[in-house]
């Protein structure tokens, strides 16, 4: 399999979401507005609380799909439809919007690290007012393994003989949080068709002989697979990659639609509360 290289790099861009929440976002800025099927990657982390404790309370979605990954800390998610979960270390959460949710991602914690992800998933046009729904597992229900060097969390997708819990089934998405002891190679195959991207969020790596450092994106060109290697001091980084949709994208902040009038729509019936249409459907442990 012939390895991909770097095509792009995007470096993290800081600022604010929600009630104050200081995130590191690379796509969905200026540099990177979408990846399809990617819309956007927001990393949070901080020992600060004067940088999370605001967290993100209510606020609407319609027309894609959330995926929320967190390292360290937790998020307590509610709905306006009565559904509660909790999100801790090392656990993820993904969230079909679809027709709509309103819904809030409030920190447990007043001190210590909080950190994470989240991810935005497109949705087909088919899909996008389909009824919501949830994925949730904990850190004890996320499979992984090690191998020469590397420590491997499956959350979608495969990854050797491992296959993780949350499917996405219009994306075919994989999604592994890779650990890397100092200089350790590490290989994953990809789908020629699939987008795919690596971003560290600790050390640093080579990926085909081009550096890439800590809160930076790089966009994977074309092959069969990655190879990456560590630096000295080793490296943490998220694999993602996914089937792109091919679709027109019209978005409006928490709006993600196909059309201007279906934007539209969805504006006036967030405004005339009628955004929320269906209660979400909770799987997971």
């Amino acid at each position: 399999m012939s390895p991909r290289s770097i095509a792009r790099i995007v470096p993290a861009l800081t600022t604010s979401e929600g009630a104050g929440v200081t995130v590191h976002r690379t796509i969905g800025t200026p540099a990177l507005r979408q990846l399809d099927p990617f819309l956007l990657l927001d990393h949070f982390g901080s020992d600060d609380p004067d940088q999370y404790i605001a967290g993100f309370p209510d606020h609407p979605h319609r027309g894609f799909v959330t995926l929320t990954y967190m390292l360290d800390g937790s998020l307590e998610h509610r709905d306006s439809m009565g559904n509660r979960g909790e999100i801790g270390a090392h656990g993820v959460q993904w969230m079909r919007a679809g027709s709509g949710v309103v819904h809030s991602e409030m920190p447990r914690q007043v001190s210590g690290l909080m950190r994470g992800f989240q991810l935005w998933i497109n949705l087909p046009g088919a899909a996008k007012m389909s009824d919501p729904a949830y994925q949730e597992f904990a850190a004890e229900a996320i499979p992984g393994f090690a191998r020469e060097g590397a420590e491997v969390r499956v959350l979608c997708g495969e990854a050797g003989e491992t296959r993780g819990p949350i499917q996405d089934p219009h994306t075919d998405l994989c999604y592994l949080h890779v650990g890397l002891a100092p200089g350790a190679l590490f290989h994953q195959p990809l789908g020629a068709a699939m987008t795919a991207f690596i971003y560290p969020f600790a050390g640093e790596l080579a990926v085909a002989g081009q550096p890439l450092a800590a809160h930076h994106l790089a966009v994977l060109g074309e092959g069969g697979e990655l190879a990456c290697r560590a630096g000295p001091g080793g490296a943490q980084l998220i694999l993602v990659a996914g089937r792109p949709l091919g679709e027109p994208v019209v978005q409006y902040g928490p709006f993600v639609m196909n059309t201007r009038e279906e934007i539209e729509q969805a504006l006036a019936d967030y405004r005339d509360g009628h955004l929320v249409r269906a209660r979400a459907r909770v799987q997971g442990s």
